[in-house]
């Protein structure tokens, strides 16, 4: 009897991306179980490839140019277009302009870095006909609460003397006045869906400055400016354009545009996989299989909360089916996963090393781990044919 694989992968950040991760894991399966039957749905959940990942699955088309980048210095990004929808619909996500790999090691402090090249892949999207433009949140390296964003679209952020503020979250402690009557009139005319986590909120004890901070390069000084700063940020949003954004479900989506995109330009913000969920064929293809082995860099206390992992297992156990969750790191708390529908998870590293090293070899360590689960079960196979046999 043929066994049926599903392999639904987030990409490893900073290393490889989804569709690479499953071509790896197959390889690997394949190298134990040549007969196996393998279907392969690499998975984005907003962050870095959501663009490529639905223009490929959409048949459509995609589009290079230079944008500021999170330090303010010009990068080459990306936006597309779907294919086969009666809508022309842009889609792009913020970290090809202000993710964190953009941002070098050394100049990783999120009260300086900006969306500002958010916004202009934006209006390039505007300049190229969208009709309704999606943008994928995550994997980002600001916290300017959109603020950049926005700046690039038109609105004028002001302080007391009516004078324009800088880039940056740091800025925004100064900000006294919204002005929105310069904001690009297409804006009005055109949907923009947000696909984000549904859990990140923009202020509190919860917030992106304090949870999301310092894995951007924040010192606990650091983290204590920016929340001051977005307090303020929401306290003036709530004042000239009466939204209440300090709570509200993805307002902390990457570092605050959440905010930015829902109250400075009228997006409507979805929980991520609403969206993304509509161009891919997951859901399809759980029934049809026997096993699903899912991936990401880390798992951790923070995937249950809406990481790809934790998603493609809640979707796996509405059909009882086991879950492999094949890693980079095992962080604390990873052992909450298995009351979330993850059976078994494990490191690919089969060795002490050096991050650096790590993501070179990522590609070579997921095929190896891939190979050694498949031939587990393997294993399991011949032991359930000697227990019925009276072994």
């Amino acid at each position: 009897m043929t066994l049926n694989i599903l392999i639904a992968p987030s990409g490893f950040k900073e290393s490889i991306d989804a569709e690479q991760v499953a071509d790896c894991i197959a390889q690997g399966i394949v190298r134990a179980i040549p007969d196996v039957r393998i279907f392969k749905v690499p998975l984005v959940d907003g962050g870095e490839g959501f663009t490529k990942t639905l223009v490929a699955a959409t048949g459509g088309t995609l589009h290079h140019l230079e944008v500021t980048g999170p330090v303010g210095e010009k990068v080459t990004a990306h936006f597309g277009f779907l294919g086969k929808t009666k809508v022309k619909t842009a889609v792009l996500e913020m970290a090809a302009a202000a993710g964190l790999r953009l941002v070098p090691s050394d100049l990783r402090n999120p009260l300086v870095t900006t969306t500002y090249g958010v916004g202009e892949l934006i209006k390039a999207a505007l300049d190229a006909g969208a009709e309704r433009i999606l943008v994928g949140c995550g994997d980002s390296g600001t916290n300017d609460g959109g603020a950049g964003m926005a700046q690039a679209l038109g609105v004028k952020l002001l302080d007391d003397h009516g004078k324009e503020l800088g880039l940056g979250c740091s800025e925004l402690i100064k900000l006294k006045q919204i002005d929105i009557s310069q904001r690009d009139s297409r804006l009005d005319k055109v949907q923009i869906d947000v696909a984000c986590n549904w859990h990140n909120v923009l202020c509190g004890l919860e917030g992106v400055a304090r949870v999301f901070g310092p894995q951007k390069g924040a010192s606990p000084e650091i983290v204590d400016q920016m929340e001051l700063a977005l307090e303020h940020y929401a306290s003036a949003i709530a004042t000239h354009l009466n939204i209440d954004v300090k709570e509200m479900p993805g307002s902390g989506a990457s570092g605050g545009l959440g905010t930015g995109l829902h109250a400075l330009i009228g997006a409507r913000l979805y929980p991520r996989y609403e969206i993304v969920m509509q161009y891919l064929d997951l859901d399809k293809l759980i029934p049809e299989v026997d096993l699903v082995i899912t991936a990401e860099g880390c798992i951790d206390y923070q995937t249950p909360r809406g990481k790809i992992p934790a998603e493609v297992a809640k979707r796996a156990k509405l059909y009882d089916l086991p879950v492999i969750a094949l890693v980079g790191t095992i962080g604390e708390g990873a052992d909450l996963n298995l009351h979330h529908g993850i059976d078994h998870y494990t490191s690919i590293l089969s060795y002490p090393c050096q991050l650096n090293e790590a993501i070179a070899q990522t590609a070579t360590l997921l095929t190896n781990t891939a190979e050694q689960i498949a031939r587990l079960l393997l294993v399991g196979k011949q032991i359930r044919r000697a227990t019925f046999a009276g072994w």
